[in-house]
């Protein structure tokens, strides 16, 4: 079996543990809304992973990360550094949509967070870029970067270096792209930001 082949295999298996995962709090809640888990999408050849923090209700209807407005400014931006959508995985650290878009709970974060930690270990990443505080914190304390996190304002743009289970991954923390759709002054600061993706094209 091809590499790939084997890496959708075990994708496959994680989607499929998280469509029947009723000791999630979120799982009722799914079922109930006739919402779908969303799992993640794009290359699996990719160097890049993105993380977000957790479906909205576009995203939880479709099953698709990133589908709603924040998706078309986060396409923008990978457009901005000549990089595909489809060229990227693009994923979420909690997989089920929150009630009424609450903060996930740590419950939350901890049982959705080993599914990740799954997903780089079968994509291998070599830069995993955060977007958002949740995904930012999750990733940074799982990565032995914890000693370097501060809040995003203040470390924003910037690249660690991480120790994952296959060797060092560089670890960009980046603003949620729904801060520029409220604020539009943050655009600026987000394509800034972008460009120390470009190398990794």
């Amino acid at each position: 079996m091809k590499n790939d082949d084997l890496k959708t295999v075990e994708l496959r298996k994680i989607k499929d543990e998280i469509l029947s995962l009723e000791e999630s709090p979120l799982y009722k809640y799914r079922i109930e809304n006739k919402y779908f888990p969303v799992i993640g999408e794009g290359s699996h050849d990719s160097h890049i992973m993105f993380v977000g923090e957790a479906p909205g209700e576009n995203e939880a209807k479709t099953a698709r990360p990133f589908c709603g407005r924040s998706g078309k400014l986060l396409d923008e931006l990978l457009l901005s550094i000549g990089m595909d959508r489809k060229s990227v995985y693009v994923t979420n650290l909690v997989k089920d949509r929150p009630q009424d878009n609450r903060d996930p709970s740590d419950e939350e974060i901890t049982l959705y967070g080993a599914f990740l930690e799954r997903q780089i270990d079968i994509l291998q990443p070599k830069i995993i870029a955060t977007l958002g505080r949740h995904s930012m914190k999750y990733i940074f304390e799982k990565y032995g970067l914890g000693s370097v996190l501060e809040t995003v304002s203040k470390i924003h743009g910037r690249e660690f270096i991480g120790q994952a289970s296959y060797g060092p991954v560089t670890v960009v923390a980046l603003y949620h792209p729904a801060v520029a759709l409220y604020n539009g002054s943050m655009k600026p600061v987000l394509m800034t930001d972008f460009k120390i993706l470009e190398k990794y094209k």
